[in-house]
Formats: C-alpha cells, structure tokens, sequence
C-alpha cells in the first residue's frame, strides 16, 4: 500500500497535451465569428447540437468548445437548451429512424434566419454506420445542409473555421 501511494506522488500523470492550435488563431477566429455575428443578427450566435444518432465522437469535440481551452462564450457564442432560441443547428451522426421526426420537428421550431451545420463524416454522409435497418441517410437526406465539417470526429477549430466562413458568407449573398 506504501509503495502504491509513493508511486502516485511521484508519478507523472497521464494525460493528454494541450492541442497544437495557437491560441491567437482561436482568439482571431472566434472575434472574427462573434463579430460577424453581431453584424448579421444583431446579437451573439446561439448554436443548439442535435444529435441524430452518432458515436458521440463529434458531441465531446463540440462540447470542447465550451471548455476552459477554447471558451467560446466569451466572444460571444452561446449553447442553448431549446431550438427556439437558437441560430444554427450542429447536427451529428446519420440520421436514424428513431430521430428522423424529432430532427424534423427541431429545424421547424428553430426561427429564420437559421443555418444548419452537418458536424462529421457520418452526418455528411452516414460514415461508419453506413444505410442499414436503423439509419435513414445523411442529415441532407432530411432537411436541409448549409455547411459540412468533415471529420471523425472533426477538431473544434476546425467547427469554428467553418462557423466563421458561413456566418461571412451569409454577410457577402
């Protein structure tokens, strides 16, 4: 028990490293996102994740945007709990069966202007899950995509390159 408990205070702990991104290109990118935002809707984005049946490989690296590392609520993007309130839906996964009405009747309670965003490989095109008994097809197969991230689990930088370019895009058309 002794040689157990000298070894955990001496041990370095086994974690993972910080992400190679640097720190003023997610400060940049997230200004730039939350600016623009503030110019196209008049307030800070609202995002509501619906997850249409995935892994949940794409939630942890969406809820990592919330996380100490990237917090992105301080410029200004906000997560919220109902899609009456929300600008973008961050939809994950295929679509399955069981989803389909409630991924329907989200995007029909969510106000204009609205953009949806396929989050990952497999809510772009099914991905590992394929079309089988379960799974219906891609989020575009049930509504209507604005952008794919493409990823397995995409980073979350990678969620916020995507986030800015449509919000900008919507500024230019």
């Amino acid at each position: 028990m002794r040689r157990m408990l000298l070894e955990g205070l001496f041990r370095r702990p086994v974690t993972e490293d910080a992400p190679v991104v640097a720190d003023a290109e997610i400060d940049a990118l997230a200004t730039r996102l939350g600016a623009a935002a503030k110019v196209r809707l008049g307030r800070s984005l609202s995002i509501r994740e619906v997850d249409a049946g995935s892994c949940n490989g794409c939630e942890l690296e969406i809820h990592a945007l919330n996380n100490s590392y990237y917090d992105v609520e301080r410029f200004g993007l906000r997560f919220v709990a109902s899609p009456r309130h929300a600008d973008v839906l961050m939809v994950t996964g295929p679509v399955t069966a069981n989803m389909r009405e409630g991924l329907e009747r989200t995007y029909a309670a969510t106000p204009a202007p609205k953009w949806v965003v396929a989050v990952g490989d497999c809510a772009a095109g099914c991905g590992v899950f394929g079309k089988n008994y379960a799974v219906i097809g891609a989020v575009s197969d049930i509504i209507p995509v604005d952008l794919i991230i493409r990823g397995c689990p995409p980073e979350p930088i990678d969620m916020l390159r995507g986030l800015t370019s449509l919000i900008e895009a919507s500024l230019r058309g």
